[in-house]
């Protein structure tokens, strides 16, 4: 991917979605050629020349510094995790050497992971490859660790496999987290070429990914509550943590919870017993 049509596209399509009115602007005359906010706005909002900014919206972001970005990221009313994307890509666009996101799990991370008995825990990277359960999350994942992508990708499963909607009850939600996940990992990573195989595959074969994918939007997959439709634990709705490891840049653990003795507790507990999906390998 090119980082500097990420810059691009990115900023076009952040201040397309602000109004003057939702900016604090007065807007003189009806007939405006760009939704949204245009450059020279979003210039005067961020307190510098409309050429600087049409310069960095054109993917030129040598020599910007982080308080021109802060002031652009206040300008496009940007959140926490739009934020860090501009951040992110700005700094992509600098760099000359693309990193990959990594496939293999220490043996001692394998070891946490196994050390949970009453959760289901997996790790994942960037591109959301599973690349390591404990036995729970097995059980919970069978479906999902069946595909045939090797390691199982997170997003193949949602977009491309029949079985993701009787799977995760929120439908729109999963889609929608699944898609800002990926973009967010393209703001870190935009010369990974596997990322980009994986892009270019669910943009052809998912006219769904492909109109989400055009919205620009990221987010983080931090904390919340994940409905699932189980074959066997049938409706359970489990509480979930994310947790990067710093000493593995690039792969996160998702750790599933629920509350002793609710009836979301004895659900997972059902699934010790229930079917279990192959090993996740980390070989290539």
């Amino acid at each position: 991917m090119d980082a500097r049509a990420e810059i691009r596209e990115y900023l076009a399509s952040r201040r397309a979605r602000i109004t003057p009115q939702e900016a604090g602007l007065v807007a003189y005359g009806r007939n405006r050629r760009v939704p949204g906010l245009r450059r020279e706005e979003v210039a005067m909002l961020a307190g510098v020349s409309i050429d600087y900014y049409t310069q960095l919206e054109r993917g030129n972001s040598r020599g910007v510094s982080d308080e021109v970005l802060e002031a652009i990221a206040g300008a496009l009313q940007l959140d926490e995790a739009e934020r860090a994307h501009l951040f992110d890509l700005a700094r992509a666009a600098r760099r000359t050497r693309p990193r990959t996101a990594p496939l293999d799990v220490r043996p001692s991370v394998q070891q946490v992971l196994d050390s949970m008995t009453e959760a289901a825990a997996f790790v994942r990277n960037g591109r959301l490859d599973v690349l390591a359960v404990n036995a729970l999350c097995r059980a919970l994942y069978a479906e999902v660790l069946t595909a045939s992508a090797d390691p199982p990708n997170l997003a193949r499963f949602i977009f491309l496999d029949g079985r993701d909607s009787a799977f995760y009850a929120d439908r729109e939600g999963i889609t929608r987290l699944a898609v800002g996940s990926l973009r967010t990992e393209t703001g870190r990573n935009p010369g990974d070429p596997v990322l980009a195989g994986l892009i270019r595959e669910l943009s052809a074969r998912s006219e769904e990914f492909s109109a989400l994918w055009a919205e620009h939007d990221v987010n983080y997959y931090r904390s919340g509550i994940q409905p699932f439709n189980h074959p066997i634990a049938r409706n359970l709705a489990l509480n979930y943590n994310a947790f990067e490891l710093p000493a593995d840049p690039g792969q996160t653990m998702i750790v599933y919870t629920a509350e002793p003795g609710s009836a979301a507790g004895d659900a997972l507990k059902s699934l010790r017993g229930g079917p279990v999906g192959p090993a996740v390998s980390s070989e290539t």
